[in-house]
């Protein structure tokens, strides 16, 4: 008797122990990885999207977000997507440019004409579109990610696109972006986005494109005080999950997942106002020159770039999709 009073502590222990793993294996358990900080509103509509597949699914499938490259760069994860070490990422569309073509669209510059132009092509049927070309490549799009208008940041002041004439400018691994650097003058050089302060800093470049919210959490305002507004493209970024993971999935657990997916797309249209309005700001504090372009400025800016629209002519696809564009409300 006194044995079996001796073990029982030990019994109960065990019991706990294993009624936990039973709980934890009937969690289907998907990791999130990405290069943001965790005040970035992209973070922080992961978070709310790990909170409603935890609440719709009753905890049977939950998100495990890696933030700040923790698990590698865009590129790198895109590649643990692709043989299904990773669950869910997300990537600029401009880098899905490589993996599925009809991407190739919304990076063009000034292809929309508002911010409710955007949305209304991302959440209608060229939008859901574009999201499955990437199935080929084991790339899944789940939703667009708001990304605000990307402009370009320098070392010296850009008021015209003959200020850029030479000048060597960052972008992201993506055909279009650096075609559209090419015809305004400047030397596209893509790089991670996980190097470029440091090449910010030596000269390596001398300035880069991105939104408000991009330019201030990196601190790039540290090393280019002027910063010109002219919006030259409003390039989502795009959550992607491994059709391979995807395929492993349930019916429910797809429904669950698709469903937080879209709901955190509108929630992060909200934070991204927030974080870009706080962005301008803060950069103008630290002694960043911004500067407001005009419609009329913005105009010798498409203008400049509009012999890309020519180069897709040829292509049935993208020119189609334009087109296409074109006719949304």
């Amino acid at each position: 008797m006194k044995l079996k009073l001796y073990m029982m502590p030990l019994l109960v222990a065990c019991l706990l122990i294993f009624g936990s793993c039973q709980e934890t294996r009937k969690a289907r358990v998907i990791k999130l990885a990405h290069g943001l900080n965790t005040k970035h509103p992209v973070h922080k509509a992961m978070l709310f999207m790990a909170e409603r597949v935890k609440e719709k699914s009753n905890g049977k499938l939950q998100l495990e977000i890696y933030h700040s490259e923790q698990l590698g760069s865009e590129s790198q994860c895109l590649e643990l997507l692709q043989i299904g070490s990773l669950g869910i990422t997300k990537v600029s569309t401009g880098v899905m440019e490589g993996f599925a073509p009809s991407y190739k669209v919304l990076g063009l510059p000034y292809i929309f004409r508002s911010k409710q132009h955007m949305y209304n092509v991302e959440d209608g049927p060229i939008g859901k579109r574009i999201l499955k070309d990437g199935e080929k490549a084991w790339l899944r799009g789940l939703c667009f990610f708001d990304a605000g208008s990307r402009s370009f940041y320098t070392k010296k002041p850009i008021e015209k696109p003959e200020d850029l004439e030479g000048l060597k400018i960052r972008v992201m691994p993506s055909i279009t972006a650096s075609k559209m650097v090419s015809a305004l003058g400047a030397i596209p050089r893509p790089i991670s986005f996980g190097e470029l302060y440091t090449a910010l800093q030596q000269g390596v470049v001398d300035g880069a494109e991105n939104n408000p919210p991009s330019f201030y959490l990196t601190r790039h305002y540290e090393v280019c005080k002027y910063y010109t507004l002219n919006e030259h493209t409003a390039l989502p970024d795009v959550m992607v999950v491994s059709t391979i993971i995807w395929n492993r999935l349930s019916e429910d657990e797809k429904r669950w997942l698709q469903e937080a997916a879209d709901e955190a797309a509108i929630v992060q249209r909200d934070y991204w106002a927030e974080s870009e309005a706080e962005a301008l700001a803060a950069v103008k504090e630290a002694g960043v020159e911004v500067t407001v372009l005009s419609e009329d400025d913005k105009e010798a800016f498409a203008n400049k770039v509009e012999s890309i629209y020519d180069d897709y002519k040829s292509d049935t696809l993208i020119y189609n999709l334009i087109q296409q564009i074109k006719e949304v409300d």
